[in-house]
């Protein structure tokens, strides 16, 4: 645990922000509102409802970069309230600033078709947000999923903490080719006003999407070990199957064993599903044998049938 934190909870808020204006970004994530006068970090929190250590640590995480390297103890904050943030910060980058910055790109840049530049920027722009929303959709739908499942006691024998953050990685690589591209080779204009602001977005977005990443991985990753230690410690039984009232095949199935059915029955192929769900093709293979020992079924239309009566996917989704 950090000995010395940046603030204190008897700041004014308005301090905070005069002093670091990046956590104007941090107050909306947490729901927190602006018209809070003199009040202090204590007073703002639990007027707005917002669980107050939970503010300041994150708060000190993204101010102070050497806090990173600290250990922050799971007990100094909320995983609830830190997930609560967390899915709000998704919600900013998938609704908003991604969406913003095209905005901006295709008034500033010539996306007439004529000029190959705009053309390869806009591709590569689109290409990125792709890849941060498979990145995002997948930890709300999986990981968060998860992590809820766990505050309520349910542990799983298929999936762990662990397993997310071994596989969990920065989505910026294409936005540092795409940064290169507009640096280096896009023709200057007359007036370089819109085209440098937007390239300022790009830098910032950059910056907060490896902020919001580093935050899972230094205090959502502890936290929800340290739950899952409890839990397991307790001897707490594993609830994470679905409905009793199920079938006894689909509750032999895992939360992932049904997902990669729902892929399977789309028409994706073994890499498709593999990049979708962030695993290994190996992985991918494992999970469709158990499929077919646990179901007997082995054929992608037996399994069509099988996810149309259990509902595991809309009859819309399916490829015929």
């Amino acid at each position: 645990m950090n000995s010395k934190k940046r603030y204190s909870e008897n700041d004014k808020m308005s301090a905070l922000i005069s002093d670091n204006y990046s956590l104007l970004m941090v107050m909306s994530r947490f729901g927190l509102s602006l018209g809070f006068g003199d009040k202090t970090v204590a007073e703002v929190c639990k007027a707005q409802g917002v669980h107050c250590p939970t503010f300041l640590t994150v708060a000190d995480f993204i101010s102070e970069a050497r806090y990173r390297e600290a250990n922050y103890s799971p007990n100094d904050y909320s995983l609830s309230a830190l997930l609560d943030y967390l899915k709000r910060a998704h919600t900013y980058f998938l609704d908003f600033s991604l969406p913003s910055i095209r905005r901006k790109l295709i008034e500033t840049i010539d996306c007439s078709g004529n000029d190959e530049v705009a053309t390869l920027i806009l591709k590569f722009f689109d290409e990125y947000a792709r890849e941060v929303r498979r990145h995002m959709e997948y930890e709300n739908r999986s990981v968060f999923t998860y992590v809820e499942k766990l505050l309520a006691g349910n542990v799983s024998d298929t999936y762990d903490i662990a397993t997310f953050a071994s596989k969990h990685s920065q989505v910026n690589t294409k936005l540092t080719e795409l940064k290169n591209i507009i640096v280096k080779y896009y023709p200057g204009k007359e007036n370089n006003n819109l085209l440098n602001a937007v390239l300022f977005d790009i830098y910032n977005c950059e910056q907060d999407l490896a902020t919001h990443c580093a935050v899972e991985d230094y205090l959502l990753v502890p936290a929800v070990s340290a739950l899952e230690r409890k839990i397991h410690l307790e001897g707490k039984p594993s609830t994470y199957a679905e409905a009793s009232d199920q079938s006894v095949e689909q509750e032999a199935l895992s939360v992932r064993e049904k997902e990669i059915i729902a892929c399977v029955v789309k028409g994706m192929t073994n890499k498709e599903i593999a990049e979708s769900l962030c695993l290994s093709i190996h992985t991918v293979i494992t999970h469709r044998r158990n499929i077919a020992r646990k179901l007997q079924i082995h054929s992608p239309a037996g399994l069509t049938i099988y996810a149309i009566v259990n509902k595991l996917v809309e009859l819309n989704d399916i490829k015929l």
